[in-house]
């Protein structure tokens, strides 16, 4: 009973800040509004069942902080990457399609690594099934970048927590 509580109040604390970022309204009668219109939808959302551990991932906590600050990286250098392709009069790229393995426990974690991979560019997640992730490369270099698992193994890291201590050790 406490999880559903607490994903339903970080969904409407998530939501109100979004708002005020948004609207940067300070006046009382419209963050009155403002808070009204996110209780509303925290009611719908709860009524349609759609919070969740995957729908709100909440549980994700601080490592999918650290992801995205080194995921941003790895787009910004894949940016410049195609760029460079692109601009190169030679044209260097070399289209393929791989199955990288996925080492995910959950769903959650395997769509985070297909999304990451859409968002690099010069790389689309075509399928993903329990095979693993079927990828179109725009050259060789990207898919063997992903076949050396550091993303994959970044995104296991962000979906498994860690050990906790034993108590009286």
């Amino acid at each position: 009973m406490i999880r559903p509580l607490l994903h339903a109040i970080s969904l409407g604390v998530l939501l109100a800040l979004i708002w005020l970022t948004l609207s940067g309204y300070l006046e009382p009668l419209l963050l009155a509004f403002g808070v009204i219109s996110c209780i509303g939808v925290v009611l719908i959302a709860h009524r349609m069942n759609v919070i969740d551990h995957e729908g709100h991932p909440i549980h994700l906590g601080w490592r999918i902080l650290a992801y995205w600050v080194w995921l941003i990286w790895e787009i910004v250098k894949s940016n410049i990457d195609v760029a460079r392709r692109i601009l190169d009069p030679a044209l260097p790229i070399s289209p393929c399609m791989v199955r990288v393995k996925t080492t995910q426990g959950s769903d959650l974690g395997q769509v985070i690594y297909a999304n990451s991979i859409t968002l690099t560019p010069g790389t689309v997640s075509i399928v993903v099934d329990d095979d693993g992730i079927l990828v179109h490369a725009v050259a060789k270099e990207l898919a063997d970048d992903l076949e050396t698992g550091e993303m994959d193994r970044r995104v296991t890291a962000v979906e498994t927590r860690p050990p906790r201590p034993r108590k009286g050790a």
